[in-house]
């Protein structure tokens, strides 16, 4: 009798206890990365891990210095290479890292409103002048009728391709078409020069069958291209367009007031690495001072 007791107390406590579990797991899966960011951050001390998506050149060599720098205050910084611009915003969006450090704010805007996505900027760090690099041909001047040029195909770093294109004269685009122009966009193009869109990694592999092509500052750095040695024309540091691009720390929406961003933040904004990035790129990637 008493051992039949006593099983029946040990199944209710195990039950309870199985109830509990499910509960707490139900909970745990109904919260937002932020909300996960912002728990882990109140009950562990200083010395968490930062895990961070970034593009390779330079987002992750600019992420290796600031590494350094961040230890000395106590934060392990775990830099996680993407050759994309779409999966360093889906893991921080799943909650799986913290931040991403891969993207300009035009692009960040439109990939939420495309994807429904919740990710906001904790703070611009850079911007990469674009460039026209030579394919086939050395100079604009040598330009005829039916060449073709190659630009990235994503919404924002198109327009802002067409726009470098159109400051060189090549074409023209309809007024107001702006940081949303498209190829249906040209009004003018007298050289019938054929725009080819590719993915933007892409774009620096056909130097070989295309006259010229147009490059985001950290392709063209991966390429081995040096904005001022070798492009033919680029956006000068002070134009519009250098500063609407600026390239951020993207979170998930709520996690940017949390120690840990904040503090990678602030390092990557700190002197010491503006002047690694002003001496490493020769201006190919110029620090975002607001």
């Amino acid at each position: 009798m008493k051992k039949r007791v006593l099983a029946s107390v040990l199944a209710g406590i195990l039950t309870i206890g199985l109830l509990a579990g499910c509960q707490s797991a139900k909970s745990e899966g109904d919260k937002t990365p932020a909300t996960k960011a912002a728990e882990d951050e109140s009950s562990t001390p200083a010395g968490e891990v930062i895990k961070i998506a970034a593009s390779e050149t330079p987002h992750a060599e600019i992420l290796e210095k600031a590494k350094e720098i961040l230890a000395d205050k106590g934060w392990d910084l775990q830099v996680t290479e993407f050759n994309d611009y779409i999966q360093p915003n889906e893991v921080v969006e799943s909650g799986d890292f913290d931040a991403n450090y891969s993207q300009h704010l035009p692009f960040l805007e439109n990939f939420n409103i495309e994807r429904g996505t919740s990710i906001v900027s904790a703070g611009g760090i850079h911007y990469e002048p674009f460039g026209i690099y030579p394919g086939t041909k050395a100079a604009l001047a040598e330009l005829e009728d039916g060449d073709s040029i190659a630009v990235p195909n994503d919404t924002t770093n198109e327009a802002r391709a067409l726009l470098l294109l159109q400051d060189n004269g090549i074409i023209k685009l309809k007024e107001g078409a702006g940081l949303t122009a498209t190829i249906n966009d040209i009004e003018e193009n007298p050289q019938n020069i054929k725009i080819v869109e590719l993915e933007a990694a892409q774009v620096a592999r056909v130097v070989d069958e295309v006259s010229f092509v147009v490059l985001n500052g950290n392709y063209a750095l991966k390429a081995g291209y040096s904005v001022r040695n070798d492009a033919v024309a680029y956006e000068q540091a002070d134009s519009e367009a250098a500063k609407t691009y600026v390239n951020i720390i993207g979170v998930y929406e709520g996690s940017e007031e949390t120690d840990a961003i904040k503090t990678l933040v602030e390092v990557l904004k700190s002197q010491e690495i503006q002047d690694f990035i002003n001496e490493k790129y020769d201006g190919a990637v110029v620090p975002f001072t607001e």
